[in-house]
């Protein structure tokens, strides 16, 4: 027997904030991949610490929904998850290129393949694509048009910055906006400026958060002008200095989501016969940005 563990972070102030855990929790199960698919979080529950030890499988798959490797995928995580024999060490990776370590869990006779985030994952990169595929409603979209991947940034983490600019860089290669930029929220160059980095009249912009919650539902949308009071909503497209703004929501609400999560099961060695090709066919018919265009003009209204 096989299971997945999905670890979020969760929160207490923010219902929707495990959503999208459940949603792509939701799609896996009904491949049928995994005997068991399991959601745990950090600020909510069922928590880290219990989860290893309610699964019948012998075999578990943890993979973390983040975005970026640094204090809870290297910490946090494989501490509650007692992988008493994890070090970071064993990821041997660069910031951007963590991938699988296989543990025991010796006190349930459990063998525990942890993965690195889903944030990371070459995968991702599709997924930013469809977001902005998403919100414009256009399977073409590129031409004439500017990407602005938007992650959060910090100091404390140099990490933090490594997968936005990973993935930027890889769409930049491909070619298929006319501009291709990475902006953050709390370093330089600062998603508040964003139209003074492109020159294209269409800007989409993409954040890289798991969940939509106060930065991209409050902080990002008042920063970027698209509205006076995030409570009053705002248009998709939205006019701002010249440019028109497709702001797309957290990419993590994309339902191709539940690929990269298989992707990096797959990557560990898990046995998912025809699972990916079935998750991103039901994916790419169904959008995880449908009706976004229509709620936030109607909440402007």
């Amino acid at each position: 027997m096989q299971a997945l563990v999905i670890a979020a972070h969760g929160s207490h102030l923010n219902p929707d904030a495990s959503t999208p855990t459940y949603a792509h929790a939701d799609t896996i199960r009904e491949t049928g991949a995994f005997d068991e698919v399991r959601e745990a979080f950090w600020k909510e529950e069922p928590h880290f610490r219990e989860v290893i030890r309610t699964l019948e499988s012998d075999e578990v798959f943890v993979v973390p929904l983040f975005i970026s490797e640094g204090y809870f995928t290297e910490q946090v995580i494989p501490r509650e998850l007692r992988l008493d024999d994890w070090d970071p060490d064993k990821w041997e990776s660069d910031g951007t290129s963590a991938s699988q370590v296989t543990l025991e869990a010796t006190d349930v006779g459990k063998t525990i393949h942890y993965c690195g985030p889903v944030g990371t994952h070459d995968a991702m990169t599709d997924v930013i694509v469809q977001r902005a595929e998403s919100v414009t409603e256009d399977p073409d979209v590129g031409e004439g048009v500017g990407l602005a991947v938007v992650g959060h940034g910090t100091e404390r983490n140099e990490n933090s910055a490594k997968a936005i600019e990973y993935h930027t860089e890889r769409i930049r290669e491909r070619g298929r906006f006319d501009e291709t930029k990475a902006v953050f929220m709390d370093e330089e160059p600062e998603v508040d400026d964003v139209t003074d980095f492109f020159e294209s009249e269409d800007i989409v912009v993409v954040p890289l958060f798991i969940a939509d919650g106060y930065h991209t539902q409050e902080d990002i949308p008042e920063d970027m002008g698209l509205t006076e009071d995030y409570r009053l909503g705002w248009d998709v497209p939205a006019e701002v200095d010249g440019h028109r703004i497709w702001y797309a929501g957290a990419v993590g609400t994309e339902g191709l989501m539940a690929d990269v999560l298989l992707e990096r099961a797959a990557d560990a060695g898990a046995k998912l016969g025809d699972a990916i090709d079935r998750v991103r066919h039901r994916t790419s018919t169904a959008s995880g940005a449908d009706g976004d265009a229509e709620r936030h003009s109607q909440a402007g209204d």
